[in-house]
């Protein structure tokens, strides 16, 4: 992994309740959409709870049942 992609990495791993987390995870998020390992529908959930600190995407995808495959890779570190 590069160092680009080891950065985001740790950044969309932002625990919650920090100021500006929601946002820090977003950016992160979308670092990996472009780079074709999110799909929309789980970069829709990020950018959906960026302005909400305290809001986990990652349990947000579980309630609503999509993006087994980044919870997985979240779940497990797989980088």
């Amino acid at each position: 992994m590069d160092e680009n992609s080891r950065h985001n990495w740790t950044l969309v791993r932002t625990p919650t309740g920090i100021d500006r987390s929601g946002r820090t995870r977003y950016a992160a998020a979308m670092y990996f959409f472009q780079k074709g390992e999110m799909s929309a529908e789980t970069l829709e959930v990020y950018r959906i709870c960026s302005r909400l600190d305290a809001e986990d995407p990652i349990s947000v995808l579980k309630r609503w049942k999509i993006g087994d495959d980044w919870i997985s890779r979240m779940e497990t570190g797989a980088d």
